[in-house]
C-alpha cells in the first residue's frame, strides 16, 4: 500500500484513472466494478517494490545457470527487486506503468519474471487474499481522500525485513467529499 501510494503521488494520469474508477465503483453505475485499473497499480507497485528481498531454493541436482554449474546442495537466491527490473524481461524496467498488468498485456508477462510473493510450493498462502484486501484499501482511499507527497520529502527504498521507504511515507490527506452527518436514530 505504501509503495502504491507514493507512486500515485508522482502519477496524476493514474491517481485520476483510479479515482474515477473507484467513483463509479462505488455508486454502481459504472463498468469498472472490478476495479481492474486499481488491481494493475497494485501489481505494478509490488513489480517495482516487491515486499519480499529474497527467494532462497537449493539445488536438488547438479545443473548450469547461465554458464555456471551449480551443485546439489547449492543455496541459490533470487531477488524479486532485480528480476522485477531486468531490462530482458521488460520494457522500461524503471519506468511506473500499469498498463503492463491490464487485461491482455499481462498474458505477456513471462511466468518467472514477476515473483512478489515468491513461487512454488512456497507461494506465500495469503497472496490471493493480500491483492484483493490491497486493491479494496486503494480503492477506498482513492474514492475519499486526496493523498500527496509531504513537501520536502525524499523517498528512498530499504531493506527492514522488508522493503519500504527509509524514512517511512508522509502524506498530506485531504477528504475529496463532505461527509454526510450522522443522526442518532430517533
Amino acid at each position: 500500500m505504501t509503495w502504491a501510494i507514493y507512486l500515485l503521488s508522482q502519477s496524476p494520469e493514474w491517481r485520476e484513472r483510479l479515482t474515477e474508477e473507484a467513483e463509479n465503483a462505488a455508486d454502481g453505475s459504472g463498468q469498472d466494478a472490478a476495479l481492474v485499473q486499481t488491481r494493475a497499480v497494485v501489481e505494478e507497485a509490488l513489480r517495482l517494490y516487491p515486499p519480499i528481498i529474497g527467494i532462497t531454493r537449493t539445488a536438488m541436482r547438479r545443473a548450469e545457470l547461465a554458464g555456471h554449474k551449480i551443485e546439489r546442495g547449492t543455496m541459490v537466491v533470487i531477488s524479486p527487486y532485480v528480476l522485477h527490473r531486468h531490462r530482458l524481461l521488460w520494457r522500461d524496467p524503471d519506468l511506473f506503468d500499469p498498463s503492463r498488468f491490464l487485461p491482455g498485456a499481462a498474458r505477456a508477462i513471462e511466468r518467472y519474471a514477476y515473483l512478489p510473493f515468491g513461487v512454488g510450493p512456497r507461494v506465500c498462502i495469503g497472496a490471493a487474499f493480500a491483492l484483493q484486501e490491497a486493491t479494496l484499501v486503494l480503492a477506498t482511499l482513492m474514492r475519499n481522500f486526496t493523498l500527496d507527497l509531504a513537501p520536502g520529502q525524499s523517498v528512498w527504498p530499504v531493506i527492514n525485513f522488508t522493503l519500504r521507504p527509509r524514512d517511512g511515507l508522509r502524506v498530506t490527506v485531504r477528504r475529496r467529499h463532505a461527509q454526510p452527518e450522522l443522526r442518532a436514530a430517533e
